[in-house]
């Protein structure tokens, strides 16, 4: 296999130089920056950490260092110096040449970047064979032991199956692959593992950092959580309003950063709420057991209490039933068996069988609000629809109520005339809590709303839900993955696992040792900040046999 493998990689030469980059992009009929005046180089082998909050340009520079700039968007000043070469002079066909090659790019989202109609294997070897780096044949081969270094299952075979057949782990992991099929000299990380549970991102990052050491590769990795680049990188670049804050090795940056801004990235991981005692519930779920079409059970016997005005956090891994259950509550999904009462009285099951008031006191936030709220939409349509449907709300009226809605989600009336486009993820989902606010209800689902945020806006969104439950009474059903979201938010804790409830109870009996098995797996996958914290889980790992020597 004619890989660029093959080209000297002495760890430590110079690989990319990026001087005086400038980067705008188009809204509101003019050209705004996006990324002002930013440096950095990056040699072989090494790995550099890209930070920041929702905004700061982590992914826009990302892109530059591969001399592409998104729809929207143009590079208007600087040099991206790849190999000596500078890119952003070079024709686009000679640019296009490289990326696959020897430049790759691993997105956040799998799934959307997967083509649903084609085989993981078809997927992985494309490149190789469209650049002439590999026979048809070769390929194959290379990608199943590309697959085995990922530590994906059955690596002889899964490359057989469609996106939709593994898990959202095992896809960006072959995505991975996919990447690493031309063995690139340098890839771009965006976002990798944000939307992965806590075990599956452990695997993840675990086959990341092997893959890379493993070819030397030089690597750029966007995110927003200090903890998980701390494991991943030797230099971190802090980001803010497209300028760099500061830059330095990582154990440096995590002992003494040099501004406060860097602290602040770690805020939501400080947040704790503290716990009030429980009265009377609002939603009793007794012996749920729940199946999907074809008769596949996903939910096993399930008993929860939610107690009034409270928060109970439904924690566990992808496909341990969390999401489920909330369709189960909302009767989007109407259960086998077993029975739910809401405020002391029978729940039907069946969406259909509930009146409107019934549908209007229980409320779902979900994860993504691109994909919740309607793009062609403004934000005061959103809002009204709610107020009209279940209150009647018409007028001046209406009007009134639209405006304390939006200053309950602390944003001002200047916003109603806009476009979910022209949001930050954020204030969307600012926007989608307004929403659920709106229908006046007693229980909000809230179905991983913080999991795609940065750091500093989940600390908002948290406080702000928080800051809700205390003056209106509302309570919560928080569905994350995210154990620092639950010392942040929960009165309560249900641990669940393929279906079944693991363990449940007041947050701090939950997540004070000693724990059920599996509990423990999930808060020893909490990303420390320490770099060693990644090498170390896993060895003990190795050790119990828990994590299949996964690193």
């Amino acid at each position: 296999m004619k890989t660029s493998s093959v080209i000297a990689r002495e760890r430590g030469t110079d690989l990319l130089t990026v001087r005086d980059l400038h980067v705008e992009g188009f809204s509101d009929e003019r050209w705004h920056p996006i990324v002002r005046g930013v440096d950095f180089s990056l040699k072989r082998g090494e790995v550099l950490g890209l930070i920041g909050e929702s905004g700061a340009g982590k992914s826009t520079i990302g892109l530059a260092a591969m001399g592409y700039a998104k729809p929207g968007c143009r590079i208007t000043r600087g040099s991206v110096l790849f190999d000596g070469v500078d890119l952003l002079s070079m024709s686009e066909a000679r640019r296009r040449r490289l990326r696959g090659s020897r430049i790759a790019y691993v997105a956040q989202s799998a799934a959307a970047w997967f083509n649903p109609a084609h085989r993981l294997l078809d997927q992985t070897v494309e490149t190789a064979v469209a650049h002439g780096i590999a026979s048809r044949g070769e390929a194959n081969r290379d990608a199943v032991e590309l697959y085995k270094r990922l530590q994906l299952p059955q690596p002889e075979t899964i490359g057989f199956r469609y996106p939709h057949q593994v898990s959202g782990g095992q896809l960006q992991r072959a995505m991975t692959a996919m990447a690493m099929a031309c063995r690139p000299d340098l890839i771009v990380f965006d976002e990798p593992t944000t939307a992965l549970d806590v075990t599956t991102q452990v695997e993840v990052l675990a086959s990341i950092r092997r893959v890379v050491e493993d070819f030397n590769t030089a690597a750029i990795y966007v995110t927003h959580d200090l903890a998980v680049v701390a494991q991943m990188a030797d230099r971190i670049m802090v980001l803010r309003h497209g300028q760099t804050v500061e830059e330095a090795g990582t154990r440096q940056m995590l002992t003494a950063p040099a501004q406060e801004y860097t602290r602040t990235l770690w805020a939501v991981r400080k947040l704790a709420k503290p716990e009030i005692e429980a009265r009377d519930h609002i939603l009793t779920i007794d012996n749920v057991t729940a199946a999907y079409a074809g008769g596949v059970k996903v939910l096993s016997d399930v008993s929860i209490r939610v107690p009034r005005g409270r928060t109970v956090a439904l924690v566990g891994e992808s496909g341990s039933g969390k999401s489920t259950l909330a369709r189960v509550v909302t009767g989007l999904l109407p259960a086998m068996s077993g029975s739910i009462s809401f405020d002391a009285q029978p729940l039907p099951l069946s969406l259909k069988q509930r009146s409107k008031d019934l549908l209007r006191r229980i409320q779902m936030i979900y994860q993504s609000p691109d994909s919740a709220l309607n793009p062609r939409q403004t934000v005061e349509e959103v809002i009204a629809r709610p107020l009209e449907f279940y209150l009647g709300l018409k007028g001046e009226q209406r009007d009134r109520r639209i405006g304390e809605l939006m200053h309950m989600i602390e944003m001002d009336e200047s916003f109603l005339d806009r476009l979910p486009g022209e949001l930050s993820g954020g204030q969307k989902q600012r926007i989608c809590i307004a929403r659920a606010l709106a229908a006046n209800p007693e229980l909000i689902i809230c179905d991983e709303v913080t999991s795609a945020l940065d750091q500093i806006v989940q600390e908002e969104i948290l406080k702000l839900l928080i800051r809700l439950q205390r003056e209106l009474g509302v309570s919560y059903i928080f569905i994350t993955h995210d154990i620092a979201t639950v010392r942040a938010i929960a009165d309560e804790v249900v641990v669940m696992h393929q279906g079944k409830v693991v363990e449940q109870g007041p947050k701090t009996e939950i997540l004070t040792s000693p724990h059920a098995a599996y509990t423990e797996l999930l808060l020893s996958s909490v990303p420390a900040m320490d770099p060693d914290w990644l090498t170390g889980l896993l060895a003990k790992r190795k050790r119990q046999g828990t994590l299949d020597a996964a690193g």
